[in-house]
């Protein structure tokens, strides 16, 4: 079985899904090739694992200081080479079409009749689930930016919907957990602003990972540039996450029980969402403004969370699409939520 897998590149998100599922195919002897879009090839990082890779344009959405710029985000896109890359994809020599709400390989399917399928939490927004500003628009995008024939949604709960548990890259990592100690992912943030909340903080230790940061020692604070395996340890050594409001990295820090904060990204209506189902489903706090003052009150909140323990999907789907079954996903969705 031959498998073009697309992926959406302008989160770390779609990344690690892909690594997950990356894992099982290789182990199933299912011959991958991957394309991201949506990043600059630069700006990837420990890509290793998908060998010879492709990377194109693709559409991303452009954020300043924790704030979707919509305006920036038209004058970068480049809808000429999107069409020219779909149509350039010849899809012909592979058996199915994998898209992780990935436009180009999702497209190109699609005028070639090729069979596909969608992996990802995007696609939970076409069920009825918990939605914080949707409107017509954002359902819209959510159907037919990157569509396929069958859609595996994800989420943290089933919300009584054919949708999936989420994919998550574990790693057991022999590390022991710190009473004290946070983890820091606000990449939508800026930097400086996030370092100057955490100063007074001082009976905490916090690793912050961030675009643009290097290695460095701010007393309490350490720093750190974009890198999978120290950002894990890291993940499994601490008790708190402090982050943005996206799927993956809240999926791994459930499953590994962490106490949550979140701050959605403003005016991305995915992230919104995200952070209104957490709350319902009463498993982070939520903050739409982060301050010093707000974090202490955070991580001096003892009440208990409910605990979550996902099954591992990624070689539940592994084995569902060698099965070739795709009417199927009722059945997927409730054995594994079992």
């Amino acid at each position: 079985m031959k498998i073009l897998y697309g992926v959406q590149a302008t989160g770390n998100g779609h990344i690690s899904r892909a690594r997950a599922m990356g894992k099982y195919l290789a182990k199933a002897g299912v011959e991958v090739d991957y394309l991201f879009s949506g990043r600059p090839a630069d700006q990837l990082f420990d890509m290793q694992q998908f060998g010879d890779y492709e990377v194109k344009r693709g559409l991303t959405f452009v954020t300043q200081a924790g704030k979707v710029n919509y305006w920036q985000s038209f004058w970068q896109a480049s809808v000429k080479t999107l069409k020219q890359d779909i149509q350039a994809l010849d899809c012909s020599q592979y058996d199915l079409v994998l898209t992780d709400f990935e436009p180009i390989t999702a497209q190109a399917a699609k005028q070639q009749n090729k069979r596909s399928i969608a992996i990802g939490h995007q696609y939970a927004f076409l069920h009825d689930i918990p939605m914080q500003n949707a409107n017509m628009m954002t359902r819209m995008v959510f159907k037919h930016f990157a569509p396929a024939q069958y859609q595996l949604g994800l989420h943290w709960h089933h919300f009584n919907q054919p949708i999936l548990p989420p994919i998550i890259d574990e790693e057991p990592q022999n590390v022991a957990a710190q009473s004290n100690q946070v983890l820091v992912y606000l990449p939508f943030e800026d930097q400086a602003q996030v370092i100057a909340m955490l100063k007074p903080l001082t009976d905490y230790l916090f690793s912050v990972y961030g675009p643009g940061l290097s290695k460095a020692t701010l007393g309490h604070i350490n720093t750190h540039p974009l890198a999978v395996k120290p950002f894990k340890i890291d993940l499994a050594s601490c008790r708190f996450v402090l982050s943005n409001a996206g799927f993956e990295l809240i999926s791994e820090a459930l499953q590994l029980q962490k106490r949550i904060l979140v701050k959605p990204l403003n005016g991305q209506m995915e992230q919104q969402s995200n952070a209104l189902a957490l709350q319902q489903l009463n498993l982070a706090t939520r903050a739409e403004r982060l301050s010093s003052s707000i974090i202490a009150n955070w991580l001096n909140d003892n009440s208990e969370k409910p605990k979550v323990a996902y099954p591992n999907v990624a070689s539940a789907i592994s084995d569902w699409l060698l099965a070739d079954t795709p009417d199927s996903i009722n059945t997927l969705s409730q054995q594994l939520w079992q």
